[in-house]
């Protein structure tokens, strides 16, 4: 059966504002339930909203970064519903003024490049969250602290034909929004969310059938996004096989998925537009978006993960891996920019920052933003390897006693007495004792037996604590076992 998967994505992403959409609550996640609330927030009669200017200023930023082009006037609606998480009875969403409209993201695929177009971005208000016990009893109870939560919600046309493009894309999203600092974009926590749309077109007969759309829901990891939609592809190709349902027979509907069974259930029909009811937000005036401010986000978008990361192979010489990996955060590229600074080997920053810095970032459980060591001992610490004081094995040991104390790398290689042994007649003295120790490895490498040599430059490193140069202790080595 020919078939081709149509997929199209709803991203939500919440703002980092310091208080909530349209109140001053205290925008944050988690705290104990439902009290980070207020008459607005809660929709209480005579509660006026107001907006929040940092919102709008975010909504353009990420508009401009998405390259949308952004509303001279942009206003608010009531997106009517009623579910238990929201107190109201509508949403303070946008329906005919946007804030931002068509724009694009490329996203790698395993042909190359391709853009997949956003229809538009829009500002709103999250509502609260449903807890449903998980003790038998059966009982749900609803937290409104998120209520009013600022956020975008960036909708695509559906261009991606894989589950794999659409978590691309996703990706992408997500990567741009932490790098503005909008966002942390945590989808453990809620703070990203995605709502895939998905059907496929089945081609039999010389015509095109369109199965049912389902918009799957419930999807709070990458992972769990690409099983979703690899399931729901599976289901609508048995669904068809059984019941040849078209689209235009059965419309839209919501799915959750199961992150336990790996399955999507059917959650309502579809609501559609009509449904919501959409009219203007009588309390809330049209916003107009000057060119001035629309100026001043341009200018804060600034370098993209996308061009970064092309900069890096080109400007660093970096492979397209590291690259990737030290242009997804902003804060991680600033560093290796500034360690990389004036070295003449960035490649060996890139790595160095990659394996050492990450290494130890991960297993402290820090982030590169509250790592204290300034780059620039990064830096210095290359070059003392370079000048030959100290070894790249000695260089680790160097690092792990100044990420943790602060200290420069020159302090701690004096206070320690790190430094390489090169003085030719210490080593001597050094190959010396070896050699007499293990005369089995001095005779099995005059017998042609080459590991032997590894064995006893081994010793020599363990006798020396590590500190013997090893190119002038291997060269002292060979003459003494009389290797050319």
């Amino acid at each position: 059966m020919k078939y081709e998967v149509v997929i199209g994505c709803e991203v939500h992403v919440q703002l980092l504002t310091k208080t909530k959409a349209f109140c001053s609550c205290e925008n944050r996640f988690g705290g104990i339930p439902n009290t980070r609330v207020c008459p607005v927030c809660l929709g209480l009669p005579g509660a006026l909203p107001v907006v929040n200017q940092k919102m709008i200023e975010d909504a353009v930023l990420a508009g401009l970064a998405l390259n949308c082009k952004v509303a001279s006037v942009t206003g608010f609606d009531r997106k009517n519903y009623m579910y238990p998480d929201l107190p109201k009875g509508y949403q303070i969403s946008q329906y005919d003024m946007p804030v931002c409209t068509g724009g694009k993201l490329d996203i790698e695929t395993g042909d190359g490049k391709k853009s997949i177009r956003i229809i538009r971005l829009h500002m709103e208000e999250d509502a609260g969250k449903n807890l449903h016990l998980e003790d038998g009893s059966g009982l749900s109870y609803v937290d409104f602290n998120r209520c009013g939560t600022p956020l975008l919600e960036i909708v695509s046309e559906p261009d991606m034909r894989s589950p794999l493009e659409a978590v691309s894309y996703v990706q992408g999203i997500r990567e741009i929004m932490k790098y503005l600092g909008i966002s942390d974009c945590n989808m453990e926590e809620g703070s990203l969310r995605c709502d895939a749309n998905i059907n496929l077109w089945i081609y039999e007969d010389d015509k095109r059938y369109e199965t049912p759309i389902s918009e799957v829901k419930n999807m709070n990891s990458f992972k769990a996004m690409r099983n979703a939609l690899k399931y729901e592809i599976k289901r609508q190709l048995a669904e068809w096989g059984e019941k040849r349902l078209t689209l235009t027979d059965t419309g839209k509907v919501t799915r959750g998925y199961n992150d336990r069974t790996g399955e999507t259930v059917v959650q309502r029909e579809k609501e559609e537009e009509a449904d919501y009811r959409y009219f203007p937000e009588p309390d809330l005036k049209p916003v107009v978006i000057t060119k001035d401010l629309e100026a001043e986000m341009g200018k804060r978008v600034g370098e993209l993960p996308a061009a970064k990361r092309k900069r890096f192979v080109s400007q660093y010489g970096l492979k397209k891996g590291a690259a990737s990996v030290l242009a997804a955060s902003k804060a991680l590229s600033d560093y290796f920019e500034a360690a990389a600074k004036g070295y003449r080997e960035p490649v060996k920053i890139a790595s160095w920052i990659i394996t050492e810095v990450g290494g130890y970032l991960n297993t402290e459980g820090l982030t590169i933003e509250e790592f204290s060591l300034p780059p620039e001992n990064i830096t210095k610490l290359m070059e003392i390897v370079d000048s030959g004081i100290i070894s790249s094995k000695i260089a680790k040991k160097v690092f792990a006693r100044m990420a943790g104390s602060g200290e420069s790398p020159d302090t701690i290689v004096k206070k320690l007495k790190l430094n390489q042994i090169t003085d030719r007649d210490k080593l001597e003295g050094f190959v010396a004792e070896v050699m007499k120790e293990n005369p089995q490895s001095v005779a099995d490498f005059r017998k042609g037996k080459d590991h032997a040599i590894k064995f006893l430059m081994g010793r020599i490193m363990k006798l020396t604590k590590g500190r013997a140069n090893p190119q002038v202790a291997a060269a002292i080595l060979r003459e003494k076992l009389g290797d050319g």
